[in-house]
């Protein structure tokens, strides 16, 4: 007989199979949807960056804190355990109901199919990204915000993605003008999404940020083409 681990593990697998087939990545937005992104970038200050003087991470709250007040879902599990079953297929979750143990990441990031499984040697192939980086945020005005806000910049799901771990370590903390992302289709995604965040946290950009994401939110396919990104 299996262990009881293994058999809830089991259950929770077979629950999701269904997804299985589900297409590995829905449509981004089109030009005519980016538009809120025009909008919002328009109206954020433009401004050198600051230099990363007094930043830390621990600035930022404990890393994937259920505390804040924008939780995934008020379930007291980790954030990082939140985001690895929003964003990964076929997710098998531990008995606590929150690690997860195992499942498949289509990355948006760069298009890869990439199979998680959990361990010392082999958590860190998926990894949780910023959107907005938490040292480029400090840069561009969190170190104004009260520690409640950055607790729950670093912890909002609109500011997290589950992403291929060698991709994510690339990005590091550079703005739109020094990294975008490889797979052209998740352009227009990645900047509408920089830019949401931003505006929710009244950060800045520097001149040549804004340049770069006014210019891909420009490029947004026109609806009805096609072009993708993850959901």
């Amino acid at each position: 007989m299996a262990p009881p681990r293994l058999l809830a593990a089991g259950l929770v697998f077979a629950g999701v199979l269904a997804c299985s087939a589900c297409a590995p990545f829905a449509a981004s937005p089109s030009s005519a949807q980016a538009a809120p992104a025009v909008a919002q970038l328009d109206a954020l200050p433009v401004r050198p960056h600051t230099s990363l003087a007094g930043y830390s991470r621990e600035a930022f709250g404990p890393a994937w804190s259920d505390n804040g007040t924008v939780e995934l879902s008020h379930n007291h599990c980790p954030t990082r355990e939140d985001i690895l079953a929003r964003d990964l297929d076929r997710v098998v979750r531990d008995m606590d109901g929150c690690t997860v143990l195992a499942g498949v990441l289509h990355d948006r990031y760069t298009g890869k199919t990439v199979n998680f499984q959990r361990g010392p040697r082999t958590s860190l192939v998926v990894q949780i990204d910023h959107i907005v980086p938490l040292g480029l945020a400090w840069q561009t005005g969190a170190r104004e915000l009260t520690a409640e806000q950055r607790l729950n910049l670093a912890n909002d799901p609109e500011n997290l993605v589950a992403a291929d771990g060698s991709t994510n370590a690339a990005k590091g903390a550079k703005d739109a003008s020094e990294w975008l992302p490889p797979r052209s289709d998740a352009l227009c995604w990645y900047a509408s999404a920089q830019v949401r965040v931003k505006a929710k946290y009244r950060l800045s950009v520097s001149s040549a940020e804004e340049s770069a994401l006014r210019q891909v939110l420009q490029s947004c396919p026109s609806s009805g083409q096609g072009a993708e990104g993850r959901r």
